[in-house]
Order: structure tokens, then sequence, then C-alpha cells
């Protein structure tokens, strides 16, 4: 049963990282430039080796509209900038990073953020999700 659990876990894993990559097989045999290589931090302004994403042309689903409207507004209010949002995506980690799309880091970030600056408690971030799921759930019936 446990193999199994570990089994599933282990594919949704291997899902979230890139296409081109390559298999560790010992982490007690990795070289000192494959070790920076997974140091080094992830980024969206350059500067470091990438590799090639496809590109997929769709139209932003009303979840993604409101993510980014969520921040710009947040933006506009003072809370953040594009440079904050940027530095705390670069923040995730890898499995977050690559795990999440796009305007679902944005208010990842700006959820952490809102926090951190104490603009907002993690009860009451809760308490808003709790509310926003409900909505969506009585939407749905």
């Amino acid at each position: 049963m446990a193999t199994m659990q570990y089994d599933k876990l282990l594919t949704k894993v291997r899902n979230l990282s890139p296409e081109e990559r390559d298999v560790l097989d010992s982490p007690y045999t990795i070289p000192n430039e494959l070790y920076a290589a997974l140091r080094s931090v992830l980024h969206d302004v350059g500067g470091q080796p990438d590799t090639p994403q496809p590109y997929f042309l769709k139209e932003e689903e009303e979840w993604e509209m409101n993510a980014y409207l969520t921040c710009e507004c947040l933006g506009w209010r003072g809370a953040w900038n594009s440079e904050m949002r940027r530095r705390r995506e670069n923040d995730l980690g890898a499995t977050e990073y690559f795990g999440l799309p796009y305007y679902a880091r944005w208010i990842t970030c700006a959820a952490k953020t809102l926090v951190d600056e104490k603009l907002i408690t993690v009860d009451e971030l809760s308490t808003k999700i709790d509310e926003i799921r409900d909505r969506l759930e009585a939407k749905k019936k």
C-alpha cells in the first residue's frame, strides 16, 4: 500500500520536472558542475542557462485573469511591485515553480507578500479562501 502511494507521488513529482533533464543516479556521486546547476535559483530575467520550453497559444481562463487583476490592483495600491513578485517567484523553489501555472505563482507570491508585510493575517487569508471556495462550489450546483 505504502509503495503504491510512493509511486503515485513520485510520478506526480516527475511530471513537474522539465521535459529535458538527466535522471540522477545517486546524490553521493554528483559532480561539482551538476551540484552548481542544482543550486541555481530559478528566474525569469535571464543570466543563467535554461532549457527550451514549448509555447502553447491559449486564452486565459477566468481565474487567471482574476489573479492578474488582483496582483495589478495590489501594485496600484502600493502593496508590492513587479520586482517583489519576481523575487518571490525565484524563491518558490523548483517544485512549486515548475508545478504551479504562471498566474498561480503570481497569486501565491501575492498571498505570501500580504502576510509577510502584515497587511493581512493567515487567518484572514484562510477565511477569504474558504469564502471563495464555498461560493464557487455553490455556483457549480
